[in-house]
């Protein structure tokens, strides 16, 4: 069953066209990955997706609800959470700061000490960082700042924008076993991703974008045998 359904949506800047009709599903449950050169469309379309920009055509449904419309702060409530690409931390705010301001609009306030507790299991060295400003946070710490302020707001889908960027290598592992672990427990995932190797390895499904539009598509292990995928993404 499609959690996310993409219909025929257009995205400007300006006069420039950064989407040109692309339409995917992203059914319950899943990890998508988008991958594709820089200047795709990729960030643009979690954008479109997080309402962060609006469409000049098409639709974006969850379920039966249209929600091209709607702004980020009414997307948060509906489940749908945005890890921007660069992180985009309070940087100075403390470390426990940044994860109580991902529960900002949450009702349930009783269910947040385990929540919070399930982040710091997931992230052990956030505990160990609680009362440190975030913006003294080394790269790899801010990106697990930044995905478990996103899981306080407890998502349906979890959109993540380039989360391995500028990461050692022993950090682009944990980051992706986090991405994992957090599907496992039932979370929806798209996720755009450079490296396209390891997103194909975590993924069910991915997508290939080309000049703002849908070139490929296919399960995820399929796309990642491919030989023009591999010249181009997988090296």
């Amino acid at each position: 069953m499609a959690h996310i359904e993409v219909d025929d949506i257009h995205v400007y800047y300006g006069n420039i066209r950064a989407l040109q009709g692309i339409s995917f599903k992203v059914e319950k449950g899943a990890i998508v990955t988008l991958i594709g050169a820089n200047g795709a469309g990729k960030t643009t379309t979690l954008n479109a997706l997080s309402g962060i920009l609006g469409l000049r055509e098409g639709a974006i449904r969850i379920g039966d609800t249209n929600i091209a419309d709607f702004m980020p702060h009414q997307l948060i409530p509906k489940g749908i959470v945005h890890v921007p690409e660069g992180r985009r931390i309070f940087a100075r705010l403390s470390v426990d700061d940044n994860l109580a301001m991902g529960a900002f609009a949450r009702k349930d306030k009783s269910e947040l000490p385990k929540d919070r507790e399930y982040v710091l299991e997931m992230f052990p060295r956030l505990r160990e960082r609680l009362t440190q400003t975030a913006g003294t946070l080394s790269g790899g710490e801010q990106q697990m700042l930044a995905i478990g302020r996103a899981l306080m707001s407890k998502p349906d889908v979890l959109l993540l924008d380039e989360p391995s960027m500028g990461l050692a290598p022993v950090l682009v592992e944990q980051v992706f076993n986090s991405i994992i672990d957090i599907n496992k427990t039932g979370v929806t995932c798209m996720l755009v991703e450079q490296n396209a190797y390891m997103a194909l390895q975590i993924a069910s499904y991915g997508y290939v974008l080309e000049g703002g539009r849908i070139a490929l598509e296919g399960e995820a292990r399929e796309l990642a045998k491919n030989e023009e995928i591999k010249k181009a993404y997988l090296g």
